[in-house]
This record gives structure tokens, C-alpha cells and sequence, in this order.
């Protein structure tokens, strides 16, 4: 039996006693290089927050440890409905089942960790961050290839603090975008605003 089949018969035999968000998640984690991680999550807005920075930075799943967020999930504001697309997927342990080659990256304010601005992403990465009331804890940091952290004066709340992570990565890689056509693409369908340079020739 090749890699391909055995793929599809673990996907059907999942099928038949998980339900469908796991086994989408368990799958598309597998496909993609950016997963979220969240360390027992406090407050849906912060999720809701997250689910929406990877929808539009393109992560490709994001998870969770913990019962708090749980217990909470229906104060949820993820206004895009961005789980029908990505999977959040809930995790006894963080970092465990992870992809081949998948790089774990806590971002925390630890001493010895890398400023973000003069941080090499790897291609594929786990994402990790701490509660908002809380740290990423030690055992999780230990298992870190690197620990980065943000140089801002005080800490961010956890959604502001993912959007910032995601933004540099996306600064920092060499995707061939075309961004007049990204600009129509993600723009709100009443926007009709254009922008003309004093010194751009006229058309």
C-alpha cells in the first residue's frame, strides 16, 4: 500500500469516529506551513480576533489547550466566520501531532528571546502564544527551536499580539503578489477609493 492510499484510508477510518472539524483539521494541518497556537485561550473576542488574523495572512489552522475558551465560545466574534474555512482545533498539549519539519516558535517576553524585527521565519512554523492573563509555560518554551517577542513599550492583547506576528512574516517573504489585484480582491465591495501621486503622469 503506497503513502497516497494509506492517506485516504486513515482520512475514512477518522471519518467514521471523529467529527468532521477534527478530521479537517487534523488533515489541513498537514498541508500548510503557518498553524496558531494558543496556550488555554481566556477571552473569545481575543480568539475571534486570531481566527480573523489567519484568515487574512493565510495561516493555515489554528489551536488550542485549555477549557476556558470552551466555556466561553459562545460570546464568539469572529464576524467573518473564518472557522468554516480554517480549522480551530482544541489540543491537550499544544505541540503535540505537529507536521514533519515544523518549527516551534513561542512569542513571549523571555529573557534570551530574539527581537521579532531581526527574526528569519521558518518555512514552517508553530506559533506559539501565552494566555492573556499568563505566560507561555516553561516545559512549552523548552521544546521552542526559538522564542521571540515583540519590542513594543508594555505587552499587546493576544489577537493585536498574532496580527503583528503574521504581518512581519508576511513582510518578510518573497511571495509574488500582485497588489492591485490584492487590493480589489479584499477590499469592502462599496470601496471605490483611488489614490494619484502629485507626480504621476496623467492617463
Amino acid at each position: 500500500m503506497n503513502d497516497l492510499s494509506i492517506f485516504f484510508l486513515s482520512r475514512q477510518i477518522l471519518a467514521l469516529y471523529c467529527p468532521p472539524q477534527i478530521v479537517r483539521g487534523f488533515f489541513v494541518e498537514r498541508e500548510m506551513s503557518v498553524i496558531i497556537g494558543l496556550c488555554n485561550p481566556k477571552s473569545p473576542t481575543n480568539v475571534g480576533g486570531v481566527m480573523r488574523a489567519a484568515g487574512c495572512y493565510q495561516a493555515c489552522a489554528v489551536r488550542y489547550s485549555g477549557e476556558r475558551y470552551d466555556r466561553a465560545v459562545k460570546f464568539q466574534t469572529d464576524t467573518k466566520n473564518i472557522q468554516s474555512k480554517i480549522p480551530l482545533t482544541a489540543m491537550v498539549e499544544i505541540t503535540q501531532d505537529l507536521p514533519s519539519e515544523m518549527k516551534i516558535v513561542c512569542v513571549e517576553l523571555a529573557e534570551g528571546a530574539t527581537p521579532l524585527p531581526e527574526f528569519i521565519h521558518p518555512e514552517k512554523a508553530l506559533y506559539v502564544f501565552g494566555p492573556e492573563d499568563g505566560s507561555i509555560p516553561q516545559e512549552i518554551v523548552n521544546q521552542a527551536s526559538e522564542v521571540v517577542y515583540i519590542p513594543t513599550i508594555g505587552c499587546m492583547n493576544l489577537a493585536a499580539s498574532v496580527n503583528v506576528l503574521l504581518y512581519d512574516r508576511l513582510a518578510k517573504s518573497k511571495l509574488d503578489i500582485d497588489h492591485s489585484q490584492r487590493i480589489l480582491d479584499s477590499r469592502d465591495v462599496k470601496n471605490r477609493l483611488k489614490f494619484k501621486r502629485a507626480d504621476q503622469p496623467a492617463t
